[in-house]
């Protein structure tokens, strides 16, 4: 098949994650597109070089997204590749963002060297998460536990856990798989709502590049497209970034879908939740008109009280 463009380069965190799933994308190219041209261009954002503090006392989401948007505004990338969950919901006007392929699974995993889940953690035990969404729903259920700060990529994470600095530590299933660890997780956090897109990939672009739109429409894989624009029209809603703990699921069977979401306050001790289902071709009014009952229903104190707390 002819390629719409001759050549493209890629925009990505140089992350072992961030690298894996590149090359994914770069290979799914190269397989529907053998003379088009595809170079990696690695890049060390600022969400990776500062790791001492907490995501989301440094920025947010969009730290891991605007170098790699600036590569494509000054001609050094045509696309970059994200984890979709990374993406912050609103997009620069300038830029339009896909789905590529289909979703890894959404779930929440537990790893540890010495207990078999959440369960079996004795009082006291340390939990080692980057997230306030998964601190939000766990607290309440554990208060048992201590919940620490854990920042740095996959490796890492899994480093400092081997070193015995955490009893347990809580990862996206999918990073794991993609990675080859799968061997690590111990147990699936079923009950707890993942991120907002988790487990999607997704390629960002400049708007302007139709060539690069045709490109990239036939790796769209539609299921995974209705769960990310149902999830994603909620997060825009509801503010959904790492300083609002706020998660979001998207079931979809056939051309319709349910959606699970919930808000809540760090420390667990308000979360809001409901539940709503409709077709893919109105996935994002659904979104939209959940996020709005979850604010109706007690959202909009809770991030009155955030702002209040980060003020």
């Amino acid at each position: 098949m002819e390629p719409p463009v001759a050549r493209v380069r890629i925009a990505t965190r140089e992350s072992r994650l961030a690298m894996v799933q590149t090359e994914m994308v770069s290979a799914a190219l190269r397989a529907r597109y053998p003379g088009l041209e595809v170079a990696i261009v690695g890049m060390t954002t600022k969400g990776d070089r500062v790791l001492d503090r907490p995501l989301a006392q440094v920025g947010g989401k969009g730290l891991f997204v605007k170098d790699l948007e600036s590569a494509m505004l000054e001609d050094r990338a045509e696309i970059a590749v994200h984890s979709m969950k990374d993406v912050p919901m609103e997009l620069a006007q300038a830029f339009a963002l896909v789905t590529f392929g289909e979703r890894e699974i959404a779930d929440d995993a537990f790893v540890s060297n010495r207990y078999p889940g959440m369960a079996a953690l004795p009082a006291n035990a340390v939990v080692g998460t980057s997230s306030l969404r998964r601190e939000c729903q766990l607290r309440g259920r554990y208060p048992h536990l201590q919940f620490r700060a854990l920042r740095g990529n996959v490796n890492t994470r899994l480093a400092k856990l081997d070193n015995g600095d955490y009893d347990a530590i809580i990862l996206a299933v999918a990073g794991l798989k993609r990675l080859g660890f799968e061997a690590r997780i111990r147990d699936t956090l079923r009950d707890t709502i993942p991120a907002i897109a988790q487990g999607i990939l997704a390629i960002e672009f400049r708007r302007e590049r139709d060539d690069i739109a045709r490109m990239l429409a036939g790796f769209e894989h539609a299921p995974t497209a209705c769960a990310a624009a149902a999830e994603r029209a909620l997060g825009l809603v509801v503010e959904g970034s790492c300083e609002v703990p706020v998660g979001a699921i998207a079931k979809v069977q056939g051309d319709s879908f349910d959606l699970e979401a919930f808000i809540g306050m760090p420390d667990g001790t308000q979360i809001v939740r409901s539940r709503a289902s409709g077709r893919c071709a109105e996935a994002r009014s659904v979104g939209h008109a959940l996020g709005e009952r979850l604010l109706a229903s007690g959202g909009r104190e809770i991030l009155k009280r955030l702002a209040g707390v980060t003020s």
